[in-house]
């Protein structure tokens, strides 16, 4: 309700703000062709936009890969402690600044969800052909989620990504579809009269992850985003529309990954994606909650427990998982007139 209340407020205050639209820098990138490749730092797409990448490889031979897709006003420097992590257990992990974000071009500007999709495919593919016969996830936390949604089911029009699974961390579902009428009228007006307004959210008073020491971090670090545009926001709200409407689409192996303190991401809209989601083959789609866990899972206090069950999930699929997530999902997040009596949230899916 406060945020409802301060986009009405804004929308009211900035109606003759109409001279403050901005043009679109991605509008005016390059278009020359190029061999998409990886560099020491960068990851270069097709169309020559470097994107920082940062990578965690094991020391030994590597028995999996994952392609690490960041939160919104993140960058890649998010999969750190995890991809350490994983590193240890022989899964080498690529994570990469997505364009408007980090270090990329243009940060604090959307560069639209077909862009983001056809990057993420580009990386997989040039990792598929680097790193020939190894399994690749791709794992979406938050917006990233999102991404990850959108692209492998191809609601964009762009090249899907070639992937052996996919890992959803509290993915950013919440669309118009979830919003009531007068916010989707608030965030349609700020749109259209001043996109180039900024927010910081700090009036919200969310807590996005319950480690101190993190969030301390991310205030000083100069590459998170801390004010957004409103044309930026519209853009997310589009992702994640987008996203949730994707649901149906997706029948890849899947885990996804929610905390019972998220406050980001609400339980109702995710819920009801989860609820949209297709059936499939026993054991290819296992969701997992943690009582304790809040929005950036791999990074709370206790996120080496979802660390593990990552690793563990893409090296043994079919094991349960450490922490008994799993079992905890089934009554946390699927409807009760969906559940069956199997024991295994994998079982009912």
């Amino acid at each position: 309700m406060r945020a409802l209340r301060a986009l009405l407020a804004a929308a009211a205050l900035f109606l003759v703000l109409a001279s403050c639209a901005a043009p679109d820098p991605f509008d005016r990138m390059s278009t020359t062709a190029t061999a998409p490749h990886l560099t020491a730092s960068d990851f270069v797409t097709d169309d020559g936009t470097r994107l920082p990448m940062r990578r965690w490889l094991p020391d030994g031979p590597i028995k999996a890969i994952i392609v690490g897709v960041h939160g919104f006003n993140d960058y890649s420097h998010a999969f750190a402690l995890p991809g350490e992590a994983w590193a240890k257990r022989g899964i080498a992990t690529f994570a990469y600044d997505q364009r408007g974000f980090g270090a990329a071009p243009y940060p604090g500007a959307w560069p639209g969800t077909y862009l983001l999709d056809s990057d993420l495919a580009a990386v997989t593919r040039h990792l598929h052909a680097r790193y020939p016969g190894i399994p690749l996830y791709l794992l979406g936390e938050s917006m990233g989620g999102a991404v990850v949604i959108t692209s492998v089911a191809g609601v964009a029009g762009a090249e899907r990504p070639q992937a052996d699974g996919i890992i959803l961390a509290a993915p950013a579902i919440w669309g118009r579809q979830t919003l009531n009428v007068f916010a989707q009228a608030a965030l349609w007006t700020l749109d259209h009269v001043a996109p180039g307004l900024t927010f910081t959210g700090e009036s919200l008073h969310i807590v996005p992850c319950d480690n101190i020491e993190i969030m301390r971090e991310l205030s000083r670090d100069p590459l998170v985003i801390k004010k957004t545009r409103v044309a930026t926001i519209a853009g997310l709200v589009d992702l994640m529309s987008a996203a949730y409407a994707a649901a149906p689409r997706l029948k890849e192996p899947m885990l996804l990954l929610y905390g019972a303190h998220d406050e980001v991401v609400p339980s109702g809209p995710m819920k009801k994606f989860i609820a949209r989601l297709p059936p499939v083959p026993d054991g290819k789609r296992v969701l997992a909650y943690y009582p304790d866990g809040y929005h950036m899972l791999m990074r709370d206090l206790d996120g080496a427990t979802v660390d593990r069950d990552v690793a563990s999930w893409i090296l043994s699929p079919k094991a349960p998982l450490p922490s008994r997530a799993d079992r905890q999902a089934q009554a946390a997040l699927v409807p009760e007139t969906e559940r069956g009596a199997s024991a295994t949230v994998g079982d009912l899916l």
